[in-house]
């Protein structure tokens, strides 16, 4: 019986090209063929690195189709690597749907670290980054991006958004609307020669702050603050919940998931009100 081949999703560069790992030198140099969202864009980066290996195209316009076609590939043993223009596959790029049909026909997946631009973004944006919610871009219908923007208006965490340059300007605004006055961070051209950190806030970006409109942007957004519920408050909700016949931990579940606070907060508070 004839092994099956591996699928590697490989990570290719935000911009600057020494931004690649040796590993994804050598699995590039090593598989049989490279699917490329653009095969042109990368031919850039595969002649950089002196790798001949043959490219074929794989992009979101043809990636139904095009998996199957090389999920076979991958049954008949042939090693195939998966690569987006920039930064990491499936991460707002083609190759969740290969990914899927190669774990359905059991064909091992290999995703390397690498580049990507969302983590620079936050590391440097000087947000928390305890908790985080990667967005990615908002969905192009304006009524789906309506119910998104209203959902996330109350998430505590760090929001991060991937947006066009010809939509900055109408996001911020957008955002502004939704979630009032946050800071944010607009983090673009990340690892290139015109990379730029404005640190602001959604207030300010939408009075019209000027910004260069070119480059991708990340845009790192702070989270909603949460007022700090008091200890009172807390006892009566206990106290309402006991009434009700929930157990111990119902109780801290519950409560300490509403509130974002810690489960050893509640816990405390419950033990003072069972010992009275």
């Amino acid at each position: 019986m004839k092994n099956k081949g591996i699928l590697y999703l490989v990570p290719t560069p935000i911009g600057n090209l020494k931004d690649i790992t040796l590993r994804a030198i050598e699995i590039l140099k090593a598989v049989d063929l490279i699917g490329a969202e653009d095969t042109r864009t990368s031919g850039y980066l595969l002649k950089h690195y002196e790798i001949d290996t043959p490219q074929i195209s794989y992009h979101k316009f043809n990636e139904k189709k095009r998996s199957g076609e090389l999920v076979q590939r991958l049954l008949n043993g042939e090693n195939i690597a998966i690569i987006s223009d920039a930064g990491s596959p499936a991460i707002s790029d083609p190759a969740a749907e290969i990914t899927q049909q190669a774990i359905a026909n059991g064909v091992r997946v290999e995703a390397l670290p690498g580049a990507t631009a969302f983590v620079p973004a936050l590391s440097a944006s000087g947000l928390p980054a305890e908790r985080f919610y990667f967005i990615g871009f908002l969905p192009e219908k304006k009524k789906d991006s309506a119910q998104l923007l209203n959902r996330l208006s109350n998430c505590p965490d760090t929001l991060i958004f991937y947006v066009s340059p010809h939509d900055i300007k109408s996001f911020v605004v957008e955002l502004q609307r939704y979630f009032g006055n946050r800071a944010v961070t607009l983090a673009r051209e990340l690892s290139k020669l015109h990379e730029e950190y404005i640190h602001s806030s959604l207030e300010e970006l939408s009075a019209g702050r000027e910004i260069t409109l070119r480059g991708e942007f990340v845009a790192v957004v702070a989270g909603k603050e949460t007022e700090e519920v008091s200890d009172e408050s807390l006892q009566q909700q206990i106290l309402a919940m006991q009434a009700a016949g929930k157990s111990n931990r119902e109780i801290v579940d519950s409560i300490s998931l509403q509130e974002n606070i810690s489960a050893n907060r509640v816990k405390k508070l419950l033990y003072f009100e069972n010992k009275r």
